[in-house]
C-alpha cells in the first residue's frame, strides 16, 4: 500500500487531498495515513497541509524496503529483496538464505552492519544512516576458476554507478577497490562456495561511504565518502539502483564470454593504477614494476625494471602506490 502511494505521490506535483488518495487506491483515509507514516519512517519528507493534502517533498534521505523497490528498475537482480535497519553481515544473510535454497538475484540491504568484512578479512566500519551495504546472490553455471573475475566485474558496475548517479569521477585500484580523489570510497567482497567442477553460490558484498562525515585515526589518510568529497548529501537507494543496473549489463556480457576480453577497456579506462609505478606485494617476496592494464582474466599486467614482464594474480598478491595508497 505504501508503495502504491508513493508512486502517486510521486506522479504529483502539486498537494494530493487524503480523500483523493484514498479514492484512487481503494482505501480508507485511516489507512492512508497510515501509509505515509511508514513512507514518513523510511526518511521521506511528505509535507501535509489542511485542506490542500499531502506532497512529496524530498526523497533523497528515504532508505527502506519500499524506497529500494521504487528506486530499483532491474530486470531480475533484487527482485527478491530484504532490508534491515541492522545485521551482522549482509554476505552472512545472503549466506544463510542460500543454504535454504534461495535463487540468484537476492538482494540483503543494511541500514548498518556490526560485523561487516573486507577483503582479507579486514573490518568495514558502518555507522547508521551514513553507508550503503548490500549483498547479492548469484548462481553461475561457468567453470569455478572463472568466479573470481566477477569481482572485478562488480567493480566496474560500481564505479561506472556512483559515477552516473552522483556526477562523480570514481576510478578502480586494482583489483576492485573504489576510489575518489586518491581515496577509497568502496569496499567490494566476493566470497563462493565450489565444488571440484560447479560453483554453488557466489556472493558479492559492497560497502559504499555515502555520508560518512569522519573516520577512525588510521584510515584518515586513506578513506573518504561521497559527502566528504563534494559537501552533498545523495540518495542510497538511487545509487544502489544505479551499480544495480550496472551489474546487470556488465554480468551479461561476462556470462557470454566467461572472461573480461570485452569489459577489459572499460576497466581500464577506470583503472588508476595504469601507467603508473607500483609495489607488488607478492608472499614470494616484494617488487617494484611498472603496471599496464589486465589481461583477459583479470590479472594486472606489470613490467619489471629489467625489462621482465609478469601477470599479478589479485587472489595472491596486493599491489599499493610507491609512495601512497595508489
Amino acid at each position: 500500500m505504501a508503495s502504491d502511494l508513493l508512486e502517486l505521490l510521486n506522479a504529483s506535483k502539486d498537494y494530493v487531498s487524503g480523500q483523493t488518495i484514498a479514492g484512487k487506491l481503494g482505501i480508507s483515509r485511516n489507512a492512508v495515513w497510515k501509509a505515509l507514516q511508514r513512507l514518513r519512517s523510511e526518511g521521506y519528507d511528505i509535507e501535509a497541509v489542511p485542506r490542500k493534502g499531502y506532497r512529496l517533498i524530498s526523497s533523497e534521505a528515504a532508505f527502506g524496503q519500499k524506497s529500494i523497490a521504487a528506486a530499483l528498475h532491474t530486470q531480475w537482480l533484487g527482485k527478491e529483496l530484504l532490508f534491515f535497519s541492522e545485521i551482522d553481515s549482509t554476505n552472512e544473510e545472503i549466506r544463510r538464505r542460500s543454504r535454504k535454497g534461495a535463487k540468484e538475484g537476492l538482494m540483503a540491504v543494511a541500514d548498518r552492519q556490526t560485523d561487516g568484512r573486507g577483503r582479507r578479512g579486514r573490518g568495514w566500519t558502518s555507522p547508521a544512516g551514513t553507508s550503503l551495504m548490500f549483498s547479492f546472490l548469484l548462481r553461475p553455471v561457468f567453470p569455478p576458476e572463472t568466479a573470481p573475475m566477477l569481482t572485478l566485474v562488480m567493480a566496474i558496475a560500481v564505479s561506472r554507478g556512483i559515477s552516473g548517479e552522483c556526477g562523480v569521477k570514481t576510478g578502480i585500484k586494482w583489483p576492485n577497490d573504489i576510489v575518489l580523489n586518491g581515496k577509497k570510497l568502496v569496499g567490494i567482497l566476493t566470497e563462493m562456495s565450489v565444488e571440484p567442477d560447479y560453483i554453488q553460490e557466489v556472493i558479492i558484498g559492497t560497502g559504499i561511504n555515502v555520508s560518512v562525515k569522519d573516520f577512525p585515526a588510521e584510515l584518515n589518510t586513506t578513506a573518504t565518502s561521497l559527502f566528504l568529497e563534494t559537501g552533498k548529501h545523495f540518495s542510497r537507494a538511487g545509487i544502489l539502483a544505479a551499480v544495480s543496473e550496472e551489474f546487470e549489463r556488465c554480468y551479461a556480457v561476462f556470462c557470454e564470454d566467461r572472461n573480461l576480453k570485452r569489459l577489459a577497456g572499460e576497466y581500464e579506462q577506470l583503472c588508476v593504477n595504469k601507467g603508473k609505478r607500483v609495489r607488488v606485494l607478492d608472499p614470494k617476496g616484494e617488487y617494484e614494476a611498472q603496471a599496464g592494464g589486465i589481461d583477459e582474466y583479470g590479472q594486472l599486467l606489470v613490467t619489471l625494471d629489467s625489462g621482465e614482464k609478469r601477470s599479478v594474480y589479485a587472489g595472491e598478491v596486493s599491489v599499493r602506490g610507491i609512495y601512497g595508497y595508489i
